[in-house]
């Protein structure tokens, strides 16, 4: 997806998750909603693309992105080898 979709859609999730009353929340759902449901390479790019100033982005999800970014990063599949 390009960029464009994905702040897009982001951002789609976030005005649903904006209107909760409790902001602290709202943003950790939106974190948790972007973890289950979008596949490791889009959340590589939308983290590269905040990385690179998220133009675009809304308030809210840049929170959560930013706030979350560790739960969000993709694991590796690499294993290492015992040495």
């Amino acid at each position: 997806m390009d960029n464009d979709g994905l702040v897009r859609t982001a951002n789609r999730i976030g005005d649903f998750f904006e209107s909760m009353p409790d902001r602290d929340q709202a943003i950790a759902d939106i974190a948790d909603h972007i973890r289950k449901f979008w596949v490791p390479d889009m959340r590589r790019e939308i983290l590269d693309y905040l990385e690179s100033g998220g133009q675009g982005l809304s308030d809210i999800v840049r929170a959560a992105l930013t706030q979350y970014r560790s739960k969000l990063e993709p694991r590796s599949c690499a294993r290492e080898v015992p040495s």
